[in-house]
């Protein structure tokens, strides 16, 4: 059925439980895990010459972060005895290097967690999983 489960990450604990069911999922059908996760580019900003943060520092801090958030589903899949391939992506539009991930890797499945906001708090924040489920090709696994 699915051999490649792409599972994106944020680092926080609602994509950890995410990361377990993928895990628990791809091991069930001996399929593999890509972990991704979506770094913004460092901002460019006209408007001011104060930059808060060197390009140098703020690469360097971004990919600790990167690094911090994929190790959690690196070590809960080769735990499990599965497969595992990480990927940090550059965009600042999460959910567009979510589904080009997909595309480069020949994943058959996203499966992504949702904070499960409704209403007006849906329409503020906007939701990248939503975005995802609207615009992939592929079939999209929610986990709540």
């Amino acid at each position: 059925m699915f051999k490649k489960i792409l599972v994106p990450t944020d680092g926080t604990e609602l994509s950890a439980k995410a990361i377990d069911g993928a895990v628990q999922m791809a091991r069930q059908l001996g399929a593999q895990v890509i972990g991704v996760t979506v770094m913004e580019p460092y901002s460019y900003s006209s408007l001011s010459e104060y930059r808060p943060e060197s390009f140098e520092d703020y690469e360097a801090r971004m990919e600790k972060v990167a690094k911090e958030r994929l190790e959690k589903l690196e070590s809960v899949a080769k735990a499990a005895n599965v497969a595992v391939e990480t990927v940090v992506a550059k965009s600042f539009s999460p959910y567009e290097a979510i589904i080009e991930t997909a595309k480069q890797r020949g994943c058959d499945v996203i499966f992504m967690a949702s904070h499960g906001r409704r209403g007006l708090n849906a329409v503020l924040l906007g939701s990248e999983t939503q975005k995802v489920l609207t615009h992939s090709n592929i079939p999209v696994m929610v986990y709540r």
